[in-house]
């Protein structure tokens, strides 16, 4: 009995062997499908990797690059002015996600990264290349989505109040110098800007991963980032054609921003409008010519230092890879 009892006790762990062999076998033909979905990231960071250079590459070729030395401005002050603004969009989204997942300096350069897959591929393509970035290190964070989001959701929102706010400051004098029939535009333009951010603020438990407390200050985080943007080029502006005062370029750069955003309006043409009204008011010398070349430089030096950064960043995965 007791040797029989013995038997039936070995028996058992002989038989589980087969088993775990199987288990072992099946959890192997399963590892190309878990080192696809550790690669996704990686994958997705590549594709926009070559898009942003694509897309980088066709602005430039349809601005033209003629006559852009010619644009240049002398005043060095310019240039500060102008590095100061290309880095405040990362610099403001830096500051928020080191506070949110403590990232490292090498984050500086995804969110630039960002910023230029928003700006040359497609909108939030940018924000989708980030969270890939998170997404690789999971040690740092474990679920990026929720905060990307919401970071995204707040930089909109924001830029819609801020947007709203120079409607009321410019309106006065906006009034004065555009066409009645701009006025529809407007008028229909803002009830938009205000329904756009309704439905966030309404469902916010919903829509929103973060508290209160954090939302409130990333909003103020984004709008410290846009008022300091308006300021930067203003100021850019103002040293590239010093003959116009800093004020006049101040209202100029807060036109900008509301142009762009309001909807229901002709951009250029009320951008155009608004800005030979300025120059008139200013009682400068500048011409609309002058303040479009300017403009035009502006615009096309950005397109530089993205390809330039692209360009970095490419060599840089390269040397990565080789090591």
């Amino acid at each position: 009995m007791n040797s029989g009892f013995v038997g039936a006790s070995s028996n058992p762990a002989a038989g589980l062997a087969p088993k775990i062999v199987d288990a072992a076998e099946d959890l192997a033909g399963l590892e190309p499908v878990r080192s696809l979905k550790s690669r996704w990231p990686m994958i997705i960071a590549g594709v926009l990797s070559l898009a942003m250079i694509a897309g980088l590459a066709k602005q430039l070729l349809g601005s033209g690059l003629a006559g852009f030395s010619h644009a240049a401005p002398d005043n060095w002050l310019y240039y500060i002015a102008f590095a100061l603004l290309y880095i405040s969009p990362p610099t403001g989204d830096y500051i928020i996600f080191r506070r949110l997942w403590k990232i490292p300096f090498e984050g500086f350069g995804a969110l630039i990264k960002k910023r230029i897959a928003n700006e040359a591929v497609v909108g939030y393509s940018g924000d989708a290349y980030f969270y890939a970035w998170a997404r690789q290190r999971a040690s740092m964070v474990a679920a990026p989505f929720g905060a990307v989001k919401d970071v995204s959701i707040l930089s909109a929102i924001s830029g819609n109040m801020m947007t709203l706010v120079m409607t009321a400051l410019a309106l006065p004098f906006a009034l004065e110098v555009l066409p009645p029939r701009y006025y529809t535009g407007l008028a229909i333009g803002i009830p938009v800007v205000i329904a756009m951010c309704l439905p966030f603020l309404i469902f916010s438990r919903k829509v929103f991963s973060l508290d209160r407390k954090t939302l409130w200050w990333i909003f103020w985080i984004h709008a410290a980032r846009l008022t300091v943007g308006c300021v930067l080029i203003a100021f850019a502006w103002h040293f590239g054609l010093p003959n116009v005062g800093i004020g006049a370029w101040l209202i100029l750069s807060a036109v900008r921003m509301l142009v762009s955003r309001l909807p229901f309006v002709n951009k250029d043409l009320v951008f155009a409008t608004m800005t030979s009204a300025i120059l008139v008011h200013s009682n400068s010398n500048a011409t609309n010519v002058d303040l479009a070349n300017l403009i035009a430089f502006t615009t096309a030096l950005t397109l530089v230092v993205h390809v330039a950064f692209a360009g970095f960043f490419a060599i840089q995965a390269l040397i990565k890879r080789q090591i």
